[in-house]
């Protein structure tokens, strides 16, 4: 086992505006640079996946930090979960960088803020690493310890087709699944578990993902089309499903879309808020990210409840999803503005007056 050089973690906080705390994490002895951004703790503490990803530059991981954690914010308000809005970023290359050292002095960065942020897994960052920073806090979930809840993948993925449905429902009438054409962008840990959910429901899938080896042994086990990324925006579906990175709905994409529906797993998937209005004016049904995505969110909260986990009661509340977001719909519809801004609107009112507010202690069973 590696010797830790503890001495050499540096957690100092940065001031952002608009935000709660925001740390710059550094130890030079294990190459560890990442962020810590909590963007608001008024319903509980900051709970929030860490990202490991090869950012080019400092200020590029910073923006996907703040943005991040301001999508939990709303996210965990949305979803009466009880937790702040916080997210963390590791600038490294998961599959070259990321070494025992650096998990476990990420994981001390973690203790050393004292619970006002938990961690769970992200891109480039699983549950097997979650175990690793472990040994160093107890202020982390999705592990795959007994007594906690594990991936949470498929309860993201299940959140996702449910949302789907409720796109459907919405848009055509019907909320069924079978024999239409869903274009899935991005087959990772979610994008492929919804695409596993689709096929057996009847749906007729479109494919691609960054790795065309990856594509192309899912396209061809679900008897899908295969799609080169740039060109997926741009095939006809009934509904398209961003499962990637973010930001992919903008002033330059919009116009290529060929569907009705947006639904996917992604965070941040519009640029602007200026992006939901145009998309909106378009006449394509969004469901806004932080509500379709929050499956997972929900899951790994439930592991933390006094009783401990249980996957039924999660079931159950990522099944409402579908009801929530119809009802995200309608407010949009009636008030004559995006989904995006009906979304964040039913936000900012839980958050004003603090609807959901934490009132027990996270349990953190696995640390007992």
């Amino acid at each position: 086992m590696p010797t830790l050089v503890k001495e050499q973690l540096k957690v100092r906080e940065i001031p952002v505006e608009g935000y709660e705390k925001v740390y710059a994490v550094e130890d030079p002895s294990v190459h560890l640079k990442g962020i810590i951004c909590l963007h608001n703790l008024s319903l509980g503490p900051a709970l929030g996946g860490i990202r490991i990803y090869p950012y080019a530059t400092y200020e590029d991981a910073l923006t996907d930090a703040k943005r991040l954690a301001l999508g939990m914010t709303y996210k965990s308000a949305v979803a009466g979960c009880g937790w702040g809005g916080g997210k963390s970023v590791i600038i490294a290359d998961p599959f070259i960088h990321k070494t025992e050292g650096l998990l476990r002095s990420f994981g001390r960065a973690i203790e050393s803020l004292g619970g006002s942020y938990i961690g769970a897994e992200d891109v480039g960052c699983s549950p097997i690493d979650i175990d690793m920073m472990s040994k160093e806090t107890k202020y982390v979930v999705g592990l795959s310890h007994e007594k906690s809840s594990g991936n949470p993948s498929y309860f993201t993925a299940w959140g996702v087709y449910r949302g789907i449905q409720a796109g459907l429902k919405k848009v055509y009438g019907s909320d069924v699944v079978k024999g239409r054409t869903i274009a899935i962008q991005g087959l990772g840990s979610v994008g492929a578990i919804l695409a596993d959910i689709l096929f057996w429901n009847g749906a007729s899938l479109i494919m691609t993902d960054i790795s065309e080896e990856k594509a192309q042994k899912i396209v061809k086990h679900y008897s899908a089309t295969y799609c080169k990324p740039q060109e997926i925006l741009s095939a006809p579906c009934d509904v398209f499903a961003p499962c990637a990175l973010g930001g992919i709905i903008n002033a330059q994409t919009i116009p290529q879309l060929k569907c009705k529906i947006v639904a996917g797993a992604a965070n941040n998937q519009l640029l602007t808020e200026v992006d939901g209005i145009e998309i909106s004016r378009r006449g394509i049904l969004y469901a806004p990210d932080f509500v379709i995505n929050a499956g997972g969110l929900m899951n790994v909260s439930e592991e933390l409840s006094l009783e401990g986990y249980n996957s039924f009661k999660v079931r159950g509340k990522v099944d409402g999803l579908y009801e929530q977001l119809l009802m995200i719909f309608d407010i949009a519809e009636k008030k004559k503005i995006s989904t995006h801004q009906a979304a964040t609107s039913l936000g900012d009112y839980r958050l004003k007056y603090q609807i959901g507010k934490r009132e027990a202690a996270p349990c953190f069973h696995h640390s007992m």
